[in-house]
């Protein structure tokens, strides 16, 4: 049985890679010369087109394609690929932003590197072994190997290690600073302090959380992964839904219903101390509210602290992980591989790719990224964060004290994200949990 884990999808936060109906093939890499692509003739007519434009420059280079589009990276990474196209002769590096990555890999013309978010669409093709074995590079062996294990929480290709992740993106409470001083408040570490600070917010007539409800995956990967989260283990309980498939249900030892329904009820509980309009409004609505200090807390990722800051405004904000239970010791913050580095077999260019790679994994490079990006580092030696705001989750990536959300690991084709919402919005949550352990075992049993 095939479990929807292992199923076509993807997460709802990488809309740059469509899901597709047909899959790649696992066939092992063939040869620029027994294989004749689409984008084998551009990137000829292209390097034909090169050899003219630099008649008094020397012989044309090769053309190697990264893709990379996550949209406020790109000016980030344009920038590289045109400083290493001045550093060395070898290659041509051309900065893709626009391929259909599925259909690409459909055709076997992908890009020849990516620098990628990783997630369940890319897992897919992991899994076929439409991705390159990078275990041979020294660089594999400098990434702590918690990070590592977190690309082997989606489907993995047995004996490859085909992902390097690059950079990790961790995501708490965000909170307002001054509010908290105000109102002589520490930030909590217990479920109860949480309501203690809560209720006093409330009481003294501000909005302790904004909600920005209208938009579903603002809930799915706030709300709703981080009470999961802080009180599941996430991992076990994947592995333990893949396992019994088609048979998930009311009867399981775990299954939607049963094994999130009491973090769910919590979070139901939270929803009294959201801004009333919290059903109405957007997540551009709440990074405006946050700016203007009309809340205490947001349940958001360094993300909107970036978009936060473009706003004027002098709110000084820290994170905190949500305390979901009345012991410190269970805190932990969510993450996911906000980018990483592959190469398909079928690309035309596999040593220029691979010289790429290594060059984007130079730590003044790839440390400079994360910093200007609020993310962590993914290496053994990676430097701790210096942005205040999210320092103190250092403390807790440093521990491997993080969880990948529950929306990172359901499959796109079960519309888990308007079930959450539908509850956010008054849905009794028993009945809409068994509706997704039911999709979950459909899914598993047409696999």
């Amino acid at each position: 049985m095939v479990s929807p884990l292992a199923s076509s999808g993807r997460s709802r936060a990488s809309a740059a890679a469509p899901a597709s109906t047909a899959a790649p093939s696992p066939h092992p890499r063939h040869s620029a010369r027994d294989r004749i692509t689409r984008r084998s003739v551009l990137a000829a007519g292209g390097a034909l087109a090169a050899a003219a434009g630099l008649a008094g420059c020397g012989a044309s280079r090769p053309s190697v394609t990264l893709y990379q589009s996550k949209p406020e990276a790109v000016p980030h990474f344009r920038e590289l690929v045109t400083d290493f196209n001045g550093e060395q002769n070898d290659y041509r590096y051309v900065h893709d932003i626009a391929t259909n990555l599925s259909a690409s890999f459909v055709r076997h013309s992908p890009p020849d590197i990516a620098c990628q978010n990783y997630n369940l669409e890319m897992a897919r093709f992991m899994e076929r072994g439409a991705l390159s074995d990078l275990s041979d590079m020294p660089v594999a062996s400098t990434i702590r190997s918690d990070v590592q294990d977190l690309a082997d929480w989606y489907p993995t290709y047995e004996g490859r290690t085909s992902v390097i992740p690059y950079s990790v993106t961790a995501a708490s409470v965000i909170y307002n600073k001054g509010l908290f001083a105000e109102y002589d408040l520490e930030v909590p570490t217990t479920w109860e302090e949480f309501l203690n600070v809560c209720e006093t917010f409330k009481d003294a007539g501000i909005t302790p959380i904004y909600g920005t409800f209208r938009e579903p995956w603002t809930i799915t990967q706030g709300l709703f992964d981080y009470t999961v989260g802080g009180m599941v283990d996430v991992r076990s309980f994947f592995d333990s839904m893949n396992s019994i498939g088609a048979d998930v249900g009311p009867d399981s030892e775990v299954s939607f219903q049963k094994t999130l329904l009491e973090p769910v009820r919590r979070m139901v509980s939270l929803l009294d101390f959201h801004n009333d309009d919290a059903s109405s409004r957007g997540y551009g609505d709440g990074n405006t509210a946050i700016a203007a200090g009309k809340a205490a807390m947001y349940f958001q990722g360094p993300w909107a602290i970036a978009e936060i800051d473009k706003i004027e405004s002098d709110v000084e904000l820290g994170t905190f992980p949500l305390p979901m239970t009345d012991d410190p010791k269970d805190l932990k913050i969510r993450v996911n591989i906000d980018l990483s580095l592959w190469i398909p077999e079928a690309s035309d260019q596999i040593d220029g790719a691979r010289e790429l790679l290594n060059h984007l994994m130079e730590p003044t490079l790839q440390n400079a990224y994360n910093k200007d990006f609020l993310a962590f580092g993914t290496t053994k030696d990676a430097p701790p964060v210096t942005d205040e705001r999210i320092a103190p989750m250092q403390k807790y990536y440093d521990d491997g004290a993080f969880y990948m959300g529950v929306s990172q690991l359901i499959p796109l084709t079960i519309p888990y994200d308007n079930y959450v919402q539908s509850i956010v919005f008054g849905a009794d949550p028993e009945p809409v949990l068994a509706r997704l352990d039911s999709d979950w075992a459909r899914l598993a049993y047409r696999q």
